[in-house]
């Protein structure tokens, strides 16, 4: 009898086991997607960066020439 309650008791450890690296496996995998995402969000924030310079230097341009324009 002790040792059939010795051997549930290997196997609920065995799955405990298992069960903790499948989770370590996770959450490998999950750290990598949110470094993934990080970089991504990263190199948006970059290009929206330099979109709005960009804009605003037409914008600038625009009103130059209009300006002009006026001028006439």
């Amino acid at each position: 009898m002790s040792l059939e309650i010795l051997d549930q008791l290997e196997e609920k450890i065995k799955q405990a086991v298992e069960t903790i690296q499948l989770l370590q496996l996770e959450i490998d995998e999950l750290k990598e997607k949110n470094n993934q995402s990080q970089q991504a969000n990263d190199a948006l924030r970059s290009e929206n960066e330099q979109l709005k310079s960009e804009h605003q230097n037409w914008q600038e341009r625009l009103r130059s020439l209009l300006g002009k324009i006026d001028n006439v």
